[in-house]
């Protein structure tokens, strides 16, 4: 489909597929909502919210297809104009977890459309069904066929076969640290180029000015939103000494609180897990924890709706380090690690001792504070005195093993472009003999 007439549209023409798009996912947001729910048991609410909300996606990028502009470069040779266009990059592979699937398809999906690429996307095994139906409302509008394709499989056959074709010229992954090693191996037979997102294991420090019950809300959100299964789920808890005690009793108290229950149940606060190996992963490293120091306060044990899907309820956890197993690694469910601190220079440092770089917060109501170690974290979006919100023009990506690339935001498209330059001989006298110098 890249050699035909999709990158040859006027932009405006593609901005107009865009927002059809934009469309169908607003119109049937509840079936899509439906069916993400039914596969991966997250709550329906959020789910119907988030495919109503990732038209917003779309119509960013929509407003951003005729926006890209090359240049006139200054050259020192008076009889040649030098110009650069970006043109669209080909066939990208976008390969999407089954988490959040509507989100991280339209941070991939809407900028290569808008830049005029073909896209084959790659649904997770686990859940593929809301792109299939996605797919299906794509093709309502109109677009020429194969610019916008879906398949699904396992990692081998179907990624590596994907990663390492020929025709695909860009790859953006959202994934496991894992899988990525293996999809820039793959890439390097055909030098693709490749954006990775991937785990994160976000800090999150609590200063003793800080608002506390708004810090109770942002934390309850990032972390037992969802489940806890979001890359960006803010994991570490850090409490200054002087507020520990207490700001960790209403945490505890509120956890206990949260309600589980079926996922199409509105009054369902927290859904279950969405796979049995993921649980038994939570249930492993709790035990390695509490063998190794960590203090459980709640949660901890699968809950009794646990016959009916794999409930894990919301977990805290005291630990004396952040090096134990809890604090450490990415669990992708409700477990939070708690620690404390005394000074802004210590917590920097702890906040930073982790491999991950993707997200993190702060809250105090000490603004210059909230500068300082937003700008000291090493990681690739700082939340100051909030949580867990996105928007299209916000870039999204971390550092370090959390990956590289930015998705999301006006920069996003020109990682769907590349630059072409192209000389122009103004002069009407013959070129010089490439033989004589001077």
């Amino acid at each position: 489909a890249f050699e035909g007439e999709w990158p040859k549209l006027f932009p405006k023409e593609r901005a107009k597929y865009l927002r059809a798009i934009a469309s169908q996912l607003r119109e049937n947001a509840e079936l899509l909502g439906k069916i993400e729910t039914i596969d991966t048991g997250k709550l329906f609410r959020e789910t119907k919210t988030q495919a109503n909300y990732i038209a917003e996606y779309y119509d960013y990028f929509a407003g951003l297809t005729d926006k890209v502009e090359g240049t006139v470069l200054p050259i020192d040779k008076p009889d040649m104009q030098v110009i650069t266009t970006r043109i669209p990059i080909g066939v990208i592979a976008a390969i999407i977890p089954w988490n959040s699937q509507m989100l991280l398809t339209a941070v991939k999906l809407a900028p290569a459309l808008a830049m005029g690429n073909t896209v084959v996307i790659k649904s997770s095994e686990l859940a593929p069904a809301t792109m299939f139906e996605f797919v299906k409302l794509i093709e309502k509008t109109g677009i020429p066929k194969g610019v916008v394709n879906v398949i699904s499989g396992f990692g081998d056959p179907c990624g590596k076969a994907l990663t390492s074709h020929t025709l695909v010229e860009r790859i953006a992954f959202t994934g496991g640290p894992e899988t990525a090693r293996h999809i820039i191996k793959n890439s390097a037979e055909n030098l693709s180029q490749v954006s990775l997102e991937l785990g994160g294991k976000s800090p999150v420090a609590v200063f003793e000015d800080a608002d506390q019950d708004n810090a109770l809300n942002g934390i309850t959100a990032g972390i037992f939103g969802a489940s806890g299964q979001s890359c960006i789920a803010g994991s570490r808890l850090y409490l200054q000494n002087k507020i520990y005690d207490n700001f960790l009793n209403k945490l505890i108290e509120r956890a206990n609180k949260i309600k589980l229950g079926g996922p199409m149940d509105p009054d369902t606060q927290m859904g279950p897990l969405t796979s049995f190996k993921q649980l038994e992963i939570i249930e492993k490293t709790i035990k390695l924890t509490i063998e190794q120091g960590g203090k459980l306060r709640c949660g901890g044990k699968r809950h009794t709706l646990s016959n009916k899907g794999y409930y894990f309820p919301a977990t805290i956890i005291e630990c004396e380090n952040h090096n134990l197993p809890t604090a450490e690694n990415e669990l992708f469910g409700p477990v939070l690690s708690v620690m404390k601190f005394e000074t802004e220079e210590e917590v920097i440092n702890k906040m930073n001792d982790n491999q991950y770089g993707l997200s993190s917060g702060v809250y105090t109501k000490d603004l210059g504070r909230g500068l300082r170690v937003s700008k000291a974290i090493r990681a690739g979006i700082t939340f100051v005195n909030t949580y867990r919100l996105i928007s299209p023009s916000a870039p999204f990506g971390g550092m370090k093993d959390s990956g590289y690339g930015k998705e999301a935001g006006i920069e996003s498209i020109k990682d769907y472009t590349r630059i072409k330059t192209t000389w122009f001989n103004t002069s009407e006298k013959p070129m010089s003999d490439p033989f004589t110098m001077g």
